[in-house]
């Protein structure tokens, strides 16, 4: 038996034990009582709108606890954002505006860094 065959094997092996796994579930009425069942996954995590070329690098950033700039950016930006809602026209205030458009022209700058291939 080649290495692919044995390869082959396997994994039709896992395929049956995933099958019957999901069935015996299924039966049981445990995935039924799932919150999310019968709607789609969300996961929520930004994979999906990553492009695909990045996919790679920032899943590895992520699982390594890593925040990139541009997402920490994008939260200080929201805070900053947040803060601003309803505030008196003062002083203070058209400082905060300003800054929140620098930060978002920063973002904006970064993002575009990114964009070598036009995928983003």
């Amino acid at each position: 038996m080649t290495a692919e065959e044995k390869r082959g094997q396997r994994l039709k092996l896992l395929e049956d034990h995933i099958g019957r796994a999901l069935t015996q579930s299924h039966d049981s009425g445990e995935l039924q009582s799932a919150p999310s069942y019968g709607k789609p996954l969300n996961l929520g995590d930004g994979y999906a709108e990553t492009p695909q070329e990045l996919r790679m690098g920032m899943k590895i950033l992520k699982d390594a606890g890593f925040v990139p700039p541009e997402v920490e950016l994008m939260r200080n930006i929201e805070t900053l954002r947040l803060s601003l809602v309803g505030a008196a026209d003062d002083e203070t205030a058209r400082q905060g505006r300003r800054r929140l458009s620098e930060m978002q022209q920063q973002l904006a700058m970064r993002l575009e860094r990114l964009r070598p291939t036009g995928s983003l």
